[in-house]
């Protein structure tokens, strides 16, 4: 019975021994984890994530849905989070939804540009797109177009593509760029009444999407087009005979974001990974390897891409155009319809 005693005592002693072992496995395993969030295009998820998990040894959870699908799941789980991070998105949307995210400002904050750091606490910036202008070079021929007031020459009436400010949020974009470059704010008539001429060389026409502006115009349907810089860059980059203009008024640049959920399981890996995107390594990669432009002072920027200084950019009220979206649209639908 005494041998017996001490047999039982030496397994339980041993099972206890390879318990502790998976416990332990299994805590590393989940401390070695993050789960991410993410709207963004399968070309950055597939440069930014393998980098960050050879960097780190963090082994990433991903979970791609469009911005609005991601809000509700993080509003749904806020009170037992499972997203470790929202990467991707724009910079607007955050601060509406402010409360479903931890505060953090990354040491490499210090290292972005001036007018698009991390100024909310808690959304970092880590991108930006502007507003552009697309040109087919095999049609434009002599045409001058530097800017928006090339827009109205008489020649390119009907040869403009635009989409529809309120379905497509780029369209919308330029909208109030070019109010901002052309009147100096938004309920300046010197703004809206270049609108109100331009829409008049749009002759009636108005793509379908956003999608359609630049593709019309790199397949040679359109000589110009009001579109933003990341997939007109990529049609440079592939060698398309096309060519990206900056509105010489100046452009507008609007930053996307990246934040860590509230509350969020794998906190220390969340705040590796804002700093990883805003490291030099990540910014490089975007301004060469994608058409995504960084934010970093120090970074590399491809040949498809023009750098900053070479840019005359201006900057969005962006608190008035997000209290006042709905107002700007209708009075451009009153506009258009008016018009056509």
């Amino acid at each position: 019975m005494k041998r017996l005693s001490i047999l039982v005592m030496a397994c339980m002693l041993f099972m206890g021994a390879l318990s502790g072992c998976g416990n332990n496995e299994s805590e590393q395993a989940a401390s070695n984890k993050l789960v991410i969030y993410s709207p963004n295009s399968e070309e950055i998820i597939k440069t930014i994530i393998p980098m960050f998990e050879k960097q780190t040894g963090i082994t990433v959870e991903l979970v791609t849905a469009g911005t609005g699908e991601i809000i509700k799941r993080l509003q749904s789980e806020k009170q037992n989070p499972y997203a470790d991070v929202m990467f991707g998105g724009s910079m607007a949307g955050y601060r509406e939804h402010a409360d479903l995210y931890e505060p953090y400002v990354s040491p490499e904050d210090k290292n972005l540009i001036e007018g698009h750091r991390n100024t909310s606490g808690f959304a970092t910036p880590y991108i930006s797109d502007g507003s552009v202008l697309l040109v087919n070079k095999n049609l434009v021929g002599d045409i001058k177009i530097e800017g928006y007031e090339d827009l109205l020459n008489p020649k390119l009436k009907g040869k403009i593509a635009s989409a529809d400010p309120a379905s497509s949020s780029s369209a919308f974009a330029q909208l109030t760029n070019m109010l901002k470059a052309m009147g100096g704010d938004y309920e300046n008539d010197k703004g809206w009444d270049y609108v109100s001429k331009l829409i008049q060389n749009l002759d009636g026409k108005i793509a379908s999407g956003s999608g359609a502006v630049h593709k019309s115009v790199a397949d040679g349907e359109y000589v110009v087009g009001l579109t933003y810089e990341d997939p007109s860059s990529t049609y440079v980059k592939n060698g398309a005979p096309v060519e990206v203009v900056y509105p010489k008024e100046g452009a507008v640049f609007l930053d996307a974001a990246s934040a860590i959920t509230k509350g969020a399981p794998h906190m220390d890996n969340a705040k590796k990974f804002i700093d990883f995107i805003l490291s030099k390594d990540a910014q490089d990669a975007f301004g060469t390897q994608l058409t995504n432009r960084p934010l970093r002072q120090d970074t590399k920027l491809g040949d498809h891409m023009k750098p900053y200084a070479d840019i005359n950019m201006i900057k969005e009220d962006t608190d008035y155009v997000s209290a006042n979206k709905s107002k700007i649209v209708e009075h451009y639908i009153e506009m258009f319809t008016s018009i056509k």
